[in-house]
């Protein structure tokens, strides 16, 4: 099977790290890559948001399935083209990416089919969601209605932080995806992330993890993208996963094909495990990062015919097989991440991979030879052991060798799970 896989950071290099590893794949093809999956893909320039560009690449290298990354192509309708031209591909259409387009669609798909999440309003300008917000009181959670690339989410804990957050939003601080504001009920609970393959018809459950989103030691500082994972989350019981899948992804699924737009891809749930059980507070249409790099690590089988599965609605034909032992990734960043930092500062070394450690890159790139750090999250130090304390400790020591003087980590990534295990929990 030819493959083309759509992307640039540690998610895609941790795709296309366990892609390689199949047997099935012939040519490998990545646009546009980075320094990482150099390693496993041939890295092609190819203009993504030109569905023709991409579509003729395809027919010209005889592609016979694309796996897109990131979610700004799916929102954009990539994967509508590529079906259209005959071509498989992985990923919803644009009418069911909307589920991560647009935070409101979300919202009212789970008022619509009853799943549990918290109580919201949509607003279209800043007086009357302030008004809302000041009725409800703090804590309260704002967030900017369409993509901001995982930055347009604030839980203000004070009134005055939530009411900034409007102002940020309908001022152009997100762009376009700040038109509108959904205003949502501050859930309480400890947060966990769960991975769901579906072909719009049959789901097949992943794994659970956990993924530290604020930027300081015990979750302190403003959120991020994700600084660190686990998997699988200690909080994501059999019964809560039994729970997830029956009240969330099952009438999301039913729903979605009701409404005319049967979803197909990776349904990946953000959720509140509160003392009601698990209530959904976003979903995405694309694997997470830095979730991704702990599940390939976990995975046993091969994942290019589970992803195919998905793009030809054969997914009742196959089964994931995951290693029982738990694996953890801390996120190396940029100083002064997610706020302004430097780019272009050199990394003069990576440690070797293992077959259960690995650095993935994130935001990197190469220029005059020499390999720079050119994002907000650049690197991703991934390990598996029989402890999250143990691959706490593997992944940590692949950081300290690292040699890159502008990058910082979080230094207590897996603190949850290891705390459970100290104390003798599960």
């Amino acid at each position: 099977m030819n493959v083309l896989l759509i992307g640039s950071g540690g998610r895609e290099h941790a795709l296309a790290w366990k892609i390689a590893q199949s047997p099935l794949l012939g040519s490998f093809y990545a646009a546009p890559g980075n320094p990482g999956i150099a390693d496993h893909a041939t890295l092609v320039d190819l203009n993504v948001d030109d569905h023709a560009a991409v579509i003729a690449f395809c027919k010209d290298k005889s592609v016979d399935f694309v796996v897109v990354g990131p979610e700004a192509p799916l929102v954009a309708g990539l994967s509508d083209s590529l079906r259209e031209a005959g071509i498989d591909v992985f990923g919803p259409s644009k009418a069911a990416a909307q589920l991560e387009g647009s935070k409101g669609f979300t919202k009212d798909v789970c008022a619509r089919f009853n799943i549990p999440t918290g109580a919201y309003q949509r607003f279209n300008n800043a007086p009357k969601a302030k008004a809302y917000v000041r009725e409800q009181g703090a804590p309260i959670v704002i967030k900017a209605d369409g993509l901001a690339a995982g930055k347009g989410v604030t839980v203000a804990m004070t009134l005055d932080e939530a009411l900034s957050a409007i102002d940020d939003c309908f001022e152009g601080a997100f762009g376009a995806a700040g038109a509108e504001v959904v205003v949502e009920a501050y859930l309480d609970g400890e947060e966990a992330s769960f991975f769901c393959l579906c072909d719009g018809k049959t789901l097949l459950p992943l794994a659970t993890a956990q993924d530290h989103k604020r930027v300081g030691e015990g979750d302190t500082g403003p959120n991020t993208g994700g600084m660190g994972a686990y998997s699988p989350a200690p909080v994501m019981t059999h019964e809560m996963v039994e729970r997830t899948l029956k009240e969330i992804i099952e009438p999301t699924m039913r729903g979605m094909a009701e409404m005319g737009m049967p979803f197909s891809g990776v349904f990946f749930a953000g959720l509140m495990i509160t003392a009601k059980g698990p209530e959904l507070i976003e979903y995405n249409v694309r694997f997470g990062d830095p979730e991704t790099q702990v599940l390939v690590m976990r995975l046993k089988s091969d994942l290019l015919p589970l992803l195919h599965a998905c793009a030809t609605g054969t997914l009742d034909q196959v089964s994931a097989e995951w290693n029982n032992d738990p694996a953890l990734t801390v996120v190396l960043a940029a100083q002064g991440y997610p706020a302004a930092y430097d780019k272009n500062t050199p990394i003069t070394a990576i440690p070797q991979a293992s077959a259960d450690a690995k650095v993935f890159h994130a935001g990197t790139a190469i220029q005059d030879g020499a390999l720079v750090a050119t994002g907000g999250r650049v690197l991703n130090a991934t390990a598996c052991a029989p402890s999250v304390a143990q691959a706490q400790k593997k992944a940590y020591a692949l950081v300290d060798s690292v040699a890159w003087n502008n990058g910082f980590c979080r230094r207590d990534i897996g603190w949850r799970a290891i705390s459970r295990e100290d104390s003798g929990q599960k």
